[in-house]
């Protein structure tokens, strides 16, 4: 009931501010004129204009409105605009490009090249459709430029979360990361490309499996908007949201221009190497950019040269070496792609862009499933393919309204799982199963600047979401196929969509600003037992359908007292309605073997007490799972000087009916009941129950508990003098169960109190620059159940899955000899290693009479110490180098299904034509 009465209370304050401001400024608002304009002077680090510089114009959606080029007296002129906010990218020869945040209506601004920015400090995301300076939203947003995108991103994008504030890494396998905001990842953090929805409603809980097939050599910039945004950005956005931003074309204010941009990289951690290529074409209303990558990744080199979770340690007790001396098998890949992306401006106020992505992995392994983690013999992820396109249409002074978008966007992902479990049992049942995700999307925003300081943006979208999805198993050794579940009901459907409304009100000239946000939105799920083939004579799945709805909103403002210092305060309710993967996930995952409410009604199944083998009932009977929601709050304060930044935030995220996984819980006699074409082969006293394809118990998703979340931001940079400066970034999550004080079971996990310490040289001349820099992280001992049963982190063992890798895994990798009766697979067995038995094996690893275990319980603290830097040589060669981890430190993140790279030297050439 309270929480009713809260969400309608916070719902009607946003609406009442976003109708009623608009309503009224709608009344007074006089008639718009013909055009407004953005118009200003180019001027270099002394003071003197620049001429001859290229300006170009850009919406918040990045799409090109026009370009110039400075006259003799470093002047550039835009008219007939639409009012609003806009980008301003300017760049001339041997300078430091800048983007400057413009609105129309405010006179001539002055633009400084040659003084390189203490940070990116634009963002178009942190409210949709506007242009604003970072330090003016009233949303935290980290802005990542493509510089920085280069240094950071050297073998998947989401290396970019490194280095700032509020944002983690994760690593499932060296194909598969992911990017944890404010202490959460996978489908509760959305992506969007271009302010394009890539996320789907096949995404997993705690890996994002197709983010690493964007390719950083494609993007122009990143902005990770810190916190839930559900009003703006729809559902998923619990932790924040991820924007990719693709490089935009250009148009030439001249003549045509064709340009080209090479790039040649080497890394040796894990002996990879690749290239790219992007090339651009300007003329005067039309521009395109293409981009070509490839590169080959090797077997990786750890830190110290040893895997902290390798099979041989979890199950055995011996040091990695024993199998994998030095680099890891099973890590190597090769992934290509490319992208293309074109804008035409037809005529005055119309802008037709698209875009088409293709990205490509061959070669993929899943590591932890293998030798780093169950001991598996199979685990690939075999033609990991995305295909993601679209198309946009923005007109400008569309009648009454300022500005009118649609866009048409298609999303199609693709992969093939192959898994034999038992813990590298070569007789098991070898699975393939394939997935498509076709996504189609339709969305639509106008925007009105009713006044200087009063605007609004109203929009929709809908996305229509199916799978194909067909399973089997081979055994291999009978060379039988037979049908089985796949992880996801075949030609499941889903669609979502939404209404929005935004409002921004700049209540006291560049001193007060309330932004508000309301939003509708709305998810349909649908898996048919008439799309399931019939083994024995009955469907694979039921039936199952869901329709949820829900209204959420957001409100915030910032208050700049004086110049330099911005306080801001922003209060939001997210909503996250139950993905395809929530609803009706069967098979393994990152965190064991899972089940969905319908696959296993009738059997009298309740929700366990916790993820791990110590699970009691709760007496809790499993039923499908409902939407979670959360409420926000946050407050930010912001110092901005020439010379020395600070941002310090501090946020609390409290998740309800937050979407757990415990364990399942069935009554007596479970064992020979199958799930989903895997066979019960253990019951523990309590009731959870095991199949052979994971060593822990079978898990299942459940509205579980409310959490949450809290934490500190803080990130500071000093010019110390011209030539050098520092920087500080640190972040902090805790997170809790609100009833029991204890972690709570969210997947992923929650990353360890992280910090980065840089410090760069950088002389006037701009010809070379040098950083050392420590990246540190605390001990994690908070730990959930859900997390010290993941292989990937506390790597769970009991004794049943030592016996099966002792008398499958080890024994086929020759680990495993005869006893003294000279007789293979009798209790006589013998580790080779250590001449012990089975049972002595079992004691020493776990403790004698102890039935299991987690490998560790912590996740150990660590600080490398890192150097890089880069020259130049004329206008047009670049070479940079990375030399990382120093010291050879072994360790790894919060459910990193493999170690760090150990110490790695990368190398990167660039040229410019």
């Amino acid at each position: 009931m309270r929480d009713s009465i809260r969400k309608e209370t916070s719902f009607v304050c946003a609406l009442t501010f976003v109708l009623a401001s608009a309503l009224v400024c709608a009344a007074g608002a006089a008639r718009a004129e013909d055009g407004a304009r953005v118009e200003g002077v180019v001027r270099d680090a002394q003071g003197a204009v620049v001429p001859a510089a290229e300006v170009t114009l850009r919406t918040a959606h990045q799409a090109v409105v026009a370009a110039t080029q400075t006259d003799a007296q470093g002047r550039f002129r835009f008219e007939g605009l639409a009012r609003g906010s806009y980008l301003l990218v300017v760049a001339a020869k041997g300078m430091e490009e800048r983007r400057v945040a413009v609105q129309t209506g405010t006179g001539a601004i002055e633009v400084t090249l040659g003084l390189e920015s203490v940070h990116e400090e634009v963002t178009v995301t942190a409210n949709a459709g506007r242009v604003e300076a970072a330090q003016s939203a009233a949303q935290a947003v980290s802005v990542i430029g493509a510089a920085e995108i280069e240094r950071r991103a050297k073998s998947v994008v989401a290396q970019v979360a490194e280095g700032s504030p509020g944002v983690n890494l994760q690593r499932t396998s060296p194909t598969i990361a992911g990017i944890f905001v404010r202490g959460l990842t996978g489908n509760k953090v959305n992506v969007f490309v271009d302010g394009v929805r890539y996320s789907t409603a096949a995404m997993r809980g705690g890996i994002n499996t197709f983010l690493s097939l964007i390719d950083p050599a494609s993007l122009e910039a990143v902005e990770i908007l810190r916190g839930p945004n559900s009003a703006q950005y729809g559902s998923d956005a619990l932790g924040g949201s991820v924007q990719f931003l693709t490089r935009a074309p250009a148009l030439s204010a001249g003549a045509p221009a064709l340009r080209a941009r090479t790039s040649l990289y080497f890394n040796s951690a894990d002996a990879g190497f690749g290239s790219n290529l992007n090339v651009s074409y300007a003329a005067k209303k039309f521009g395109i950019v293409a981009n070509v990558t490839g590169r080959r990744a090797n077997r990786l080199l750890t830190g110290g040269g040893w895997d902290s979770h390798a099979a041989v340690a979890r199950f055995l007790g011996l040091p990695s070496s024993v199998l994998a001396n030095g680099r890891l098998p099973g890590t190597a890949f090769t992934q290509y792609g490319g992208a293309v992306r074109l804008n035409w401006t037809p005529t005055a106020g119309t802008n037709i862009s698209a875009s088409y992505l293709r990205g490509q992995q061959d070669g993929g392994r899943r590591y932890d499933q293998l030798l780093g983690g169950d001991g598996n013999l199979i685990a690939d992820l075999r033609n990991l393919m995305n295909d993601f396109f679209y198309a946009r249409l923005d007109q400008s002074r569309a009648g009454w309204l300022d500005t009118v978008s649609f866009v048409y966007s298609f999303n199609a992902q693709r992969e093939e799982r192959v898994n034999q479990g038992g813990n590298g049992n070569p007789s098991a049942a070898i699975g393939h199963e394939r997935e498509r995700t076709r996504a189609h999307g339709a969305q639509a925003q106008a925007t009105k600047q009713w006044t200087a300081r009063i605007g609004t943006l109203a929009g929709a979208e809908f996305y229509h979401e199916r799978i194909a999805a067909p399973a089997f198993a081979f055994n291999p050794v009978t060379s039988a196929i037979a049908l089985r579940r796949p992880r996801v009901p075949h030609n499941a459907l889903y669609r979502s969509g939404g209404i929005y409304l935004q409002n921004i009100v700049e209540l006291v000239p560049r001193k007060v600003r309330l932004a508000g946000s309301v939003r509708y939105s709305a998810a349909a799920y649908r898996a048919r037992a008439a799309d399931s083939p019939l083994v024995a004579g009955l469907p694979l799945w039921p039936d199952d359908s869901l329709r949820v709805s829900d209204w959420t909103g957001r409100i915030g403002i910032s208050v700049t007292p004086v110049e330099p210092l911005t306080l801001a305060a922003n209060f939001s309710r997210g909503f996250r309605a139950p993905h395809m993967t929530d609803l009706g996930t069967l098979g393994i995952t990152g965190s064991g073997f899972e089940v969905a409410a319908p696959d296993v009604a009738g059997l009298g199944a309740t929700v366990g007490s916790t993820a791990d083998n110590t699970a009691v009932t709760t007496g809790r009977a499993v039923a499908q799972v409902w939407p979670e929601t959360s409420w926000s709050y946050e407050f930010s304060a912001r110092y901005r000087i020439s010379r020395f930044e600070s941002d310090f935030t501090v946020f609390v995220n409290d998740i309800r009916d937050n979407i757990t996984k415990q364990a399942l819980i069935l009554p007596p006699g479970a064992v020979g009941i199958s799930l989903g074409g895997q066979t019960i082969t253990a019951q523990n006293a309590n009731g959870a129950v095991f199949v052979a394809a994971a060593t822990s118990p079978v898990l299942v998703r459940t509205n579980f508990d409310n959490a949450r979340l809290w934490g500190v931001e803080h990130d500071m940079e000093a010019r110390l003098s011209a030539s050098w400066s520092a920087r500080t970034v640190f972040t902090y999550v805790r997170a809790r169960d609100t009833r029991t004080g204890l972690p709570p079971n969210i997947e992923g996990g929650t990353p360890a109190p992280e910090g980065w310490l840089k410090l760069r040289y950088a002389p006037r001349s701009g010809r070379f620059w040098v950083e050392p820099y420590v990246h540190a992280a605390d001990r994690q001992s908070r730990l959930s159940s859900l997390d010290l049963s993941d292989r990937r982190t506390g790597a769970e063992r009991s004794r049943g899955s030592i016996a099966n890798f002792f008398n499958r895994g080890a024994r086929v990798r020759r680990l495993i000899g005869n006893g003294p009766d000279g007789i293979a697979g009798t209790a006589d067995d013998v580790l080779l290693a250590t001449g012990e038995t089975l049972g002595q094996v079992q004691d020493r690893v776990l403790g004698a009479g102890v039935n299991a275990a987690p490998m560790r319980r912590a996740i150990p603290g660590y600080v490398t110490f890192n150097v890089r830097g880069g020259f130049r040589i004329g206008e047009r060669h670049d070479f940079s180098l990375d030399f990382e981890n120093i010291s050879d430190r072994n360790y790894r993140g919060i459910s990193w299904g493999v170690d760090a790279p150990g110490r790695s030297l990368s190398l990167r050439y660039s040229a410019r034509f």
